[in-house]
């Protein structure tokens, strides 16, 4: 381990997006998450935000006892598990989680495609109805709904989009206005097809998502989340998994294909493209086995993308076909070579001409290497590196006021980025900005205020954000007096 890449694990979770360098093509477009704030004087202690600075203010109490939000800030209830009714008349599913808005036809509101990451039976009460002509395995009970609501982020209406997959857990959107939905399962209880996909639902066609197929090309594992290049069409996975630990991923269409669009992965072969893993380097070229290691935000790592040799997983599945050591047991004998590894990889989003993806946390005893509560990254393909833009320190004595668990991400048309909480404690939305500083933008107080918060996204105007709580599952659209936060003016 390169000895420039580590620092105090006193830094603050509330305290750094990066020292180092980061692409000038980031830097300079709105809503990027620059490497501004210092790290200087962590060692003697957390390092606190600047003076006065508190984001949107304070959190206010919401008398209905599910969601405090700044002054001036307020909210509408879009869908509530087993609450709302969808159309066709049964109740809207559990577990929203991955979620992302596009522009309603004719402009007057948006549409949403929500992901319900339900796993086996008994571990739910609402699945999603299984319509004819929409499923894709009747063993399983996840998928996807399509909620309409206004430019006031009012529910219109809200019906079955996917259903028949399992743990539809984060996904992406689309350049060409999708969403990927990600199943982080390889193989769910009671299942009676393969799974371990990634699925593409159309927000405005319902017949477009009939007869739903998943995109084998993109591989076989337990997907997370994905960020799609517009440039070039390169796809990029996280995967959240454990026994070994997850990787980062590329998928690089072939010409044929180009250019994406609407209904064209589906049509792909299972071994169309190039699926390959990340492996990281020092600046010294010293290889890197464990993103945890990494921790001094602005540390860049860089990056080769190494063949996965079976993208089906079967029989020995795709994370294991790489070099690495983990139940006591080492698999230095497998075809993949060395390969860079981390706990926890989540959420992912395109942005700032690059992808941004998380990683929630890291244990010494699940064998990482050096522990955190949370880590964001940016993979540069211009430079082939990724930058650890923020990190959250280790800090078990607070739970409530402390940041911790990233999972979904977003970026923000306000500035920087927004994370949702999947923590300890009380869960929040967090806003981190451009110059270096996090804030709570949202505090859950549904029961103990522990459950989930998930899905964060605007409306293509910018007056909504959409977000969800995972259990039990609700939508909501926030709206308020949305401005820049940090950075540049």
């Amino acid at each position: 381990m390169d000895t420039d890449d580590t620092t105090s694990e006193g830094l603050s979770r509330r305290a750094f997006l990066g020292t180092g360098a980061a692409s000038t093509l980031g830097l300079a477009l709105a809503g990027s998450l620059g490497p501004i704030a210092r790290a200087s004087g962590a060692e003697n202690g957390p390092a606190k935000p600047a003076a006065g600075f508190d984001g949107y203010g304070p959190l206010r109490p919401d008398p209905a006892g599910r969601l405090s939000l700044p002054e001036e800030f307020h909210y509408h209830v879009v869908a509530e598990s087993g609450v709302t009714l969808l159309e066709s008349g049964q109740p809207s599913p559990d577990n929203y989680d991955g979620t992302a808005s596009f522009v309603r036809r004719g402009g007057d509101g948006s549409v949403l495609v929500a992901n319900h990451e339900i796993r086996e039976p008994g571990s739910f009460t609402h699945g999603v109805p299984q319509v004819p002509g929409f499923v894709y395995d009747p063993g399983v009970h996840g998928g996807t709904t399509t909620i309409v609501v206004d430019k006031h982020g009012r529910r219109v209406r809200e019906y079955v989009s996917l259903s028949g997959s399992s743990t539809n857990c984060a996904g992406g959107k689309t350049p060409w206005h999708t969403w990927l939905t990600c199943e982080e399962t390889f193989e769910p209880v009671g299942a009676t097809k393969p799974h371990g996909f990634v699925f593409e639902v159309d927000p405005h066609d319902r017949d477009a998502n009939r007869d739903p197929q998943p995109i084998r090309a993109l591989g076989r594992f337990e997907h997370e989340a994905v960020a799609v290049d517009p440039d070039t069409g390169h796809i990029y996975e996280t995967e959240d998994a454990a026994n070994p630990h997850g990787l980062f991923y590329r998928w690089k269409p072939p010409s044929s294909a180009l250019p994406l669009g609407k209904g064209s992965l589906r049509k792909l072969g299972p071994d169309a493209g190039t699926l390959a893993a990340l492996k990281a380097r020092t600046t010294s070229g010293a290889f890197v086995a464990d993103l945890s290691v990494a921790t001094k935000p602005g540390t860049t790592y860089a990056v080769e993308w190494v063949t996965v040799p079976d993208r089906d997983g079967s029989p020995l599945w795709v994370r294991r076909q790489f070099n690495g050591t983990w139940d006591d047991t080492t698999w230095s004998s497998q075809p993949g070579g060395d390969i860079t590894r981390s706990r926890k990889l989540e959420g992912a989003w395109w942005g700032d001409g690059g992808a941004y993806f998380v990683a929630s946390f890291a244990r010494t005893d699940d064998g990482s290497q050096v522990q955190h509560d949370g880590q964001v990254w940016f993979y540069d393909p211009l430079s082939r590196t990724i930058t650890l833009r923020l990190r959250f320190a280790y800090t078990p004595a607070d739970q409530n006021s402390d940041p911790d668990g990233p999972d979904n991400i977003a970026v923000s048309p306000y500035g920087g980025v927004i994370l949702a909480e999947d923590g300890e404690g009380r869960q929040h939305l967090v806003g981190a900005t451009e110059d270096g500083h996090t804030y709570f933008l949202a505090r859950n107080e549904v029961g103990d205020g522990s459950g989930e918060m998930t899905g964060p996204n605007f409306s293509a105007d910018k007056k909504t954000m959409f977000a969800n709580l995972f259990n039990p599952g609700h939508v909501y659209a926030i709206a308020g007096p949305w401005r820049r936060q940090g950075g540049r003016p």
